[in-house]
């Protein structure tokens, strides 16, 4: 299965929190994004290169809230704002989920704006080994990536950290090529080396 990042989610309990972590630690400033009727999140984006990006989410506390739980574990979030999750692009979200490991979700159909995509959410909000296993999303015509300004940022690597490594790591092989992703045994977290105009920049 041909699955590349998709895009890196920075979660905080605000908006602003969020949009302050990518844009102190990368040293470029956000794109407006919108809002998620269905989630009742908002989101800003950061240009990754053409095909991938820095998404920061939150709850928006303007909107009602979801019937289900809010995607990413925003219901459950704690602390502040760190990068807590990722997407993985692939080409046939149902043969994606034949592949994925128990507890990744159902398909559901969502759009923000003009956008229209399939998506993977489990029912508990939260995605397995912790969150850090990827979301999956396949989209349905045009991408976000496509119309970001480009400030030259690009994704050298995220690094997933994980106790039980080699379960993640065989979990991801059925599903990704992306050679960018590398797994290693340790606390649950993540960590992504990007590679700025004023040189390499870790978001954690």
């Amino acid at each position: 299965m041909p699955g590349l990042i998709d895009h890196l989610v920075v979660t905080a309990n605000r908006l602003s929190a969020a949009s302050a972590l990518v844009e102190t630690e990368l040293g470029l400033g956000m794109d407006q994004g919108g809002a998620h009727a269905a989630m009742g999140t908002h989101n800003r984006l950061l240009s990754l290169g053409p095909l991938d990006y820095v998404e920061a989410l939150a709850i928006d506390p303007d909107a009602p809230a979801p019937d289900r739980p809010r995607w990413f574990g925003l219901d459950r979030r704690e602390g502040p704002a760190r990068l807590t999750a990722w997407a993985l692009r692939v080409p046939d979200l149902d043969a994606a989920l034949a592949e994925a490991p128990d507890g990744i979700g159902a398909p559901a159909e969502l759009a923000r704006g003009d956008y229209r995509w399939r998506f993977s959410l489990p029912e508990s909000g939260v995605l397995p080994f912790d969150g850090l296993f990827p979301a999956l999303i396949e989209w349905q015509g045009p991408m976000p990536q496509e119309a970001l300004e480009d400030h030259g940022a690009r994704l050298v690597s995220l690094t997933i950290r994980h106790p039980r490594a080699g379960a993640l790591g065989w979990a991801l092989s059925m599903l990704s090529s992306d050679d960018r992703v590398v797994v290693r045994e340790g606390p649950a977290g993540l960590s992504a080396l990007i590679h700025t105009p004023e040189g390499e920049k870790v978001l954690e």
